[in-house]
């Protein structure tokens, strides 16, 4: 597994005083765990996004806070809905001599044989697996072989994968990881949306064809007789 360094500061700041210092360019941070006080930390979020881009949240860290170094594991961090940048981090420390439970990614590897033959599409349905093991023990990744998938519905799950030994995997085995799936080409979903998008519009036009005839019908005047009524001479007596 990896294991990198990361150095940090004592924080004496809190609450609404933090802000100063990310705009400083600095994180603060805290380190929790088992038996042991909380501490405030702090550390530039370059350094840390650096080391974060490495390990995630499945490398040890050796953590260094003055004069004392801490074996630790990335547990939460939390981001600026806008810019993504890291505004604080929950490290975990751990004893190096117990057993750990976090979450490791698994990779597909290869081309699925029903994707190159285009007779399916490769979904994944789980992105990680929940696992245990000692720290020192933990994998960066489980990787597993896609190259075999070749029907519809072929598939592998949770109980198909393997880990080194001293790894445990918690998720439930029966669990889908991989399937083949029916295969929807690019072309049959453009037209499909031209068809529901000149459906809409046809019943658009006709909408306002029938309001328009309507409109005119109320509008149009009643043809009045223009026929005038012959005057008859009055006879008068002399």
């Amino acid at each position: 597994m990896i294991k990198v360094e990361l150095k940090a500061e004592a924080r004496t700041v809190s609450g609404k005083a933090v802000k100063k210092l990310r705009r400083e360019g600095i994180t603060p941070a805290n380190i929790y765990g088992k038996s042991f006080e909380s501490v405030s930390i702090q550390l530039p979020i370059k350094d840390f996004e650096a080391v974060y881009g490495k390990v995630h949240e499945t490398g040890l860290v050796d953590l260094t806070v003055g004069k004392e170094t801490y074996p630790v594991l990335i547990h939460n961090v939390q981001r600026h809905p806008i810019s993504h940048g890291a505004i604080h981090v929950d490290f975990y420390k751990v004893n190096l001599k117990e057993k750990v439970k976090t979450s490791i990614p698994v990779i597909g590897i290869g081309e699925a044989e029903a994707e190159k033959q285009k007779v399916g599409a490769l979904m994944q349905s789980l992105n990680e697996v929940e696992v245990e093991a000692l720290p020192a023990e933990l994998p960066e990744n489980i990787e597993v072989s896609v190259e075999h998938l070749a029907a519809i519905d072929d598939h592998i799950l949770v109980s198909d994968l393997k880990v080194p030994t001293g790894v445990v995997i918690l998720t439930e085995p029966e669990e889908t990881v991989f399937r083949i799936t029916e295969l929807v080409s690019q072309e049959a979903e453009e037209l499909e949306a031209e068809e529901e998008a000149a459906a809409e519009a046809a019943a658009e036009e006709k909408a306002v064809g029938e309001e328009g005839a309507e409109a005119k019908e109320d509008e149009e005047p009643k043809e009045e007789s223009t026929e005038k009524t012959k005057e008859e001479p009055v006879e008068t007596k002399e």
